[in-house]
This record gives structure tokens, sequence and C-alpha cells, in this order.
């Protein structure tokens, strides 16, 4: 089987009338297949960059890594917000070394030519080695990425100066953020601090694991028992709800749980004041939104996956978490935790206790997916005489909590996007 994607090689293929979705498993093995998803995915896709509120203030900055770039995502001393490419347009050397600070100016280790907080050339030494008119076009600033753009406090970056606007590109995401952004009265903010670490995978078994709700309960069974053990009451039953595929490769699994909410069934381990607390809260959504609403923002989990590489896990903490190749075979994850502004310390302390227990890289369920996504990995080494993978799980009915159509979301907008 000769592997040529851009001539038409069949790398998914779907049958309607008998129910199959089915995506070969060279898209997970192959060199030349992570190269066009650089080029084709990476490259014009819009990219999660950050939230606002990780750089409050002027001249605060984070350096990160997007989409194989090194960025500078900061606040200049007007107050905007950029992204600027984090390298000298002198001798290509990363301005900036450190990973978060505040500061006015970025000065090259190099050859210590600086540059302010908007990116603009204000300072090289020998400065009379250079003609008059040098830098008069701007030519020598900073490069800033090609589009910039925010929806509700959470900042994308595009590298396709003819890309599509971002709320266009989100399409259905957006009545998800707007749920995840009207938790709070006043605002959400990051809480300082990153998940960093790395799986021997393929990327994109992380983007199907984080909206499959099949594995649940088989893969992460010790968590399970140990809600129980804490007065919980769980069976296969009591994970309601629905997937839904929002367009543009985005999809979302939503649904009702006994776990994570803080209306949770095993909510009687916090004791009387946190029922109290909780009741008021829940009653604060209810004067802002209505009854429905805010019922749905309280009481309903949400596994949301915005195309290609962000995830935002709205359950037990809500957790950002984004997700990028090195190598066919091998993935760097971060992961944030957002939290509403107004919340006591009481609730934030349970609130990072929940961001590490269950998604934690020590939690109960990311080692359990870790070995899931690797032995995955491994396996797709037979794939000369298995080739292929079924995602076919809910094609005969409407869709369930546990059916796969957010995975076949995911995969025709791949295939759209490298076929193209």
């Amino acid at each position: 089987m000769s592997l040529d994607i851009q001539k038409g090689q069949d790398l998914i293929r779907v049958d309607e009338e008998k129910c199959e979705f089915k995506v070969h498993r060279k898209a997970f093995t192959e060199n030349e297949i992570l190269k066009m998803e650089k080029e084709k995915i990476f490259d014009k896709c819009w990219l999660y960059l950050g939230h606002e509120s990780e750089i409050p203030n002027p001249g605060d900055f984070k350096t990160r890594r997007v989409g194989g770039r090194n960025l500078i995502f900061n606040r200049d001393t007007d107050g905007q917000i950029r992204a600027l490419l984090n390298t000298c347009t002198h001798r290509g050397a990363m301005v900036c070394r450190e990973r978060e600070g505040n500061t006015k100016v970025f000065q090259c280790f190099y050859h210590a030519w600086t540059f302010n907080s908007k990116g603009e050339l204000v300072g090289v030494p020998g400065r009379d080695g250079y003609p008059e008119h040098f830098n008069c076009d701007g030519k020598m600033n900073l490069r800033q990425v090609p589009r910039l753009s925010s929806y509700r406090g959470f900042l994308f970056v595009n590298f396709d100066s003819n890309a599509v606007e971002l709320e266009e590109y989100l399409a259905g995401a957006k009545e998800y953020l707007d749920i995840v952004a009207d938790h709070s009265e006043i605002g959400m903010e990051v809480v300082g601090g990153t998940q960093e670490y790395s799986i021997r995978a393929n990327w994109k078994l992380l983007a199907e694991n984080s909206v499959d709700g099949y594995h649940g309960f088989p893969t992460h069974k010790t968590y399970f028992d140990y809600v129980q053990s804490r007065g919980g009451q769980l069976t296969k039953d009591d994970l309601t709800g629905i997937g839904r595929n929002l367009g543009n490769g985005h999809a979302v699994v939503e649904y009702q749980a006994p776990w994570g909410r803080p209306i949770a069934k095993w909510i009687p381990a916090w004791g009387e004041k946190g029922k109290q607390e909780i009741d008021s809260i829940v009653q604060n959504l209810v004067n802002r939104f209505g009854e429905e609403r805010a019922r749905r923002i309280a009481e309903r989990n949400r596994n949301l996956l915005i195309f290609p590489n962000l995830v935002i896990n709205d359950i037990m903490s809500v957790t950002i978490r984004t997700f990028y190749p090195v190598s066919v075979d091998y993935m760097e994850v971060n992961a944030w935790c957002l939290a509403p502004k107004e919340e006591n310390d009481d609730f934030r302390e349970r609130r990072l206790n929940n961001f590490l227990e269950f998604l934690g890289p020590g939690g109960f369920a990311t080692p359990d997916d870790i070995e899931a996504l690797e032995l995955c990995q491994a396996g797709f080494m037979n794939n000369k005489e298995v080739e292929w993978n079924d995602i076919s799980k809910g094609m005969n009915r409407e869709p369930q909590t546990t059916d796969e159509i957010q995975m076949r979301s995911f995969w025709l907008k791949w295939n759209e996007l490298m076929t193209k």
C-alpha cells in the first residue's frame, strides 16, 4: 500500500450504509504524515496561546512553544496583548530566555540587540556601523504572529494571514467556551503553575482520548473505586449525556455524572459549610442565567476538543490542555487550571486538589491514559497485518456519551485538511 495522501490515498474509509468508520494506522506512524500535518494543520489552524489572565499587567510576559514556534506572549507597556516570534532579527537567537516575568525590554543574549515590549528595535550596539536609515522600515523589529485573536479571554494565534476569523473557526465550540467563562461573574483566571509531561504516542491519540467516554470505566476503574469509597454511588448508568460534532473538527461530550461538579453525590465529604457555599454559588447562577442554564453550568460535565489540539475539561476542575507532536510517536503536553477569580480559599484549595487528583500527571486518570495511548502506539507496529482502527460506535443510533461521533468529527476535519 503506497503512501501518497496528496493523491488521494484512502486513510479514512466511511461507509454510512454499513455504519463503518475506519482510520488507517499509518496515520499514526508515518513521518511523511506528520510533516504534512505541520504544513496543513498546525500552519493553518487557530492554535491556543494562553488566557488573558496570565499576563494581567503591562510588561508581563510568558514564553510559549506553539505550533512548533517559540513565542513571547506578552502585554506591552500600553496594555495591548501581543504574540511575538521569539527570535532575534539579527542572527536568530531566542531573545527571551526566561519562562515568565515583567519587563519593558527584551535584550538578546548574543549581541545585545534590544527590543521594547511592542517588539520595536530600540538598541543596537555599534549603531554607527549601520547606515542612517537602518530599520526605518521596521523590518528589523521582532516579528509578530500573522494573526492573534481572543474569545472570552481565550487567546489564539494563526500563522496563516489568510485564515478565517477566529469566531467563524470556533463554530459550535463558542457555546461551550461561553459556559466555561460564565462560571464567574467577574472573570476567570488561570491559576499559577503548569503541568508538563510527555507521552510516547502520536498526538492524535490524545485528541481522541480526550473526548472518549467509552474508555472511562474499564481504564479508570481505580478512580471509580475511590469515588465509591468516599460515599459516591456510581454505575455505568450514571454516565448519561451526549456527544456532539461542533463543526470544523471541534467536538464535545456533555454528560451528567456523580463526580466532579460541586453538586456531586459525594459532596457530604465537604461538610455542611461546603454544602451551604455550593447552594449559594448555584443560586447566584440561577439569578444570573435562570434555572435551566444555571443547572447546566453547575451540574453537567464537559470534555471539549477544539481542533486540532486544545482540550478544555470542565469536570472536577476546569483544565486547559494542549499537546504538540515532537515526532510521530512522541508528544509534549501542557495543562493549566482555570478558576473563578472570586472563589474563596477553601474552594480554590479543593479545585487545585481536583486539578491534581484526576487529570494531573500523577493523578488517577492521566497515568492510565498515557499507558493506554503508548500501548496503542506499540500495537501499531503490527499495522502491516492489522491496518485499520475502527471508530464506528454509535453510527446506527442517536449519539450517546459512550459513542464515537466526537472522534469521527476530528478525523473528518483532519482528512479534509490533509487532502486539500
